[in-house]
This record gives structure tokens, C-alpha cells and sequence, in this order.
């Protein structure tokens, strides 16, 4: 008797069920893992150290600061905006970190999706609609000031996700 797909998929089932899901932990772990990385891309960019994450320069207004109160949902959103900033810069120092910034927020999802909290796709970012003119006057210092902030804002959320964010 030959034993059809179903027969074999009814055999593997036992094993398949057994296959533990990758623990929160893991993914709490690999987040931190990756905001520190992402902090070390930074502080390998020279001309970054210039400006305190905290300085204000006009007409960068649209770019995040700290947050007192981060919870998942703000840092996705924080980390949504940076995205979109830095997609919008030519330079070349940016597009790993642009790409570390998309699998952060997708582990940043994954955390949310383990404490059933319902954390909506943030994009489609209105407030950066209309600054093609701000970052084409001065995209030297809106890379600056933006990885910077950048910088600051990834540590405040590693030390967040010590303390277990809320939703």
C-alpha cells in the first residue's frame, strides 16, 4: 500500500507539533543586540559626535528626540520616523542603519505580538511629508543631528526594554 501526502503529512504531524516557538526572551535578546549594533554603526560615523542629542537647531524640528515614556508603540513610531529620514538622505554612512532600523521594528513587533498588544504598522509618516526643502538646504546637518538623535533615542530604548515596556 503507498502511502499518499496526506498519509505522511498525518505521520510528521507529531514531530512538527513539537517544534518549540523561538522564546520571547530570544527575541528581547536579539532586540537589544541590535540596538547596541546599530548604536556602534553610529559612533562609527566620525562626524556624528558633533551635536548633543539634545541640542536643538532650527528647522530640524521634525526629527524625534528622547521620550520619557517609551512604550513599544512610541518606539515603533520613533523608529518609523528615522526610517523615513534617513531613506531620504544620500548618503551612504545611512543605508545599513536604515535597514537595521526595518528588522529592529519587526522584532519590536514580535514583542508586542507575545504581550497581545495591538501595535499597528506605523508609516505613512505625514510630518515628513513637505521637507524635501529642509533636508535639501541642509542634509549634512540633518544627517548629523538625525543619527545623533538616533543614538540617544536607541539607548533610552535599550534601557526601556530592561524595565519590560508597556504596549
Amino acid at each position: 500500500m503507498q502511502c499518499g501526502p496526506l498519509c505522511r503529512l498525518l505521520w510528521l504531524w507529531p514531530c512538527l507539533s513539537c517544534v518549540p516557538a523561538v522564546p520571547m526572551r530570544k527575541v528581547q535578546d536579539d532586540t537589544k543586540t541590535l540596538i547596541k549594533t546599530i548604536v556602534t554603526r553610529i559612533s562609527d560615523i566620525s562626524h556624528t559626535q558633533l551635536v548633543s542629542s539634545r541640542q536643538r537647531v532650527v528647522g530640524l524640528d521634525f526629527i524625534p528626540g528622547l521620550h520619557p515614556n517609551l512604550s513599544l508603540s512610541t518606539m515603533d513610531q520613533t523608529l518609523a520616523i528615522y526610517q523615513q529620514i534617513l531613506a531620504s538622505l544620500p548618503s551612504r554612512n545611512v543605508i545599513q542603519i536604515a535597514n537595521d532600523l526595518e528588522n529592529l521594528r519587526d522584532l519590536l513587533h514580535l514583542l508586542a505580538l507575545s504581550k497581545s498588544c495591538p501595535l499597528p504598522r506605523a508609516s505613512g509618516l505625514e510630518t515628513l511629508e513637505g521637507l524635501g526643502g529642509v533636508l535639501e538646504a541642509s542634509l549634512y546637518s540633518t544627517e548629523v543631528v538625525a543619527l545623533s538623535r538616533l543614538q540617544g533615542s536607541l539607548q533610552a530604548m535599550l534601557q526601556q526594554l530592561d524595565l519590560g515596556p508597556g504596549c
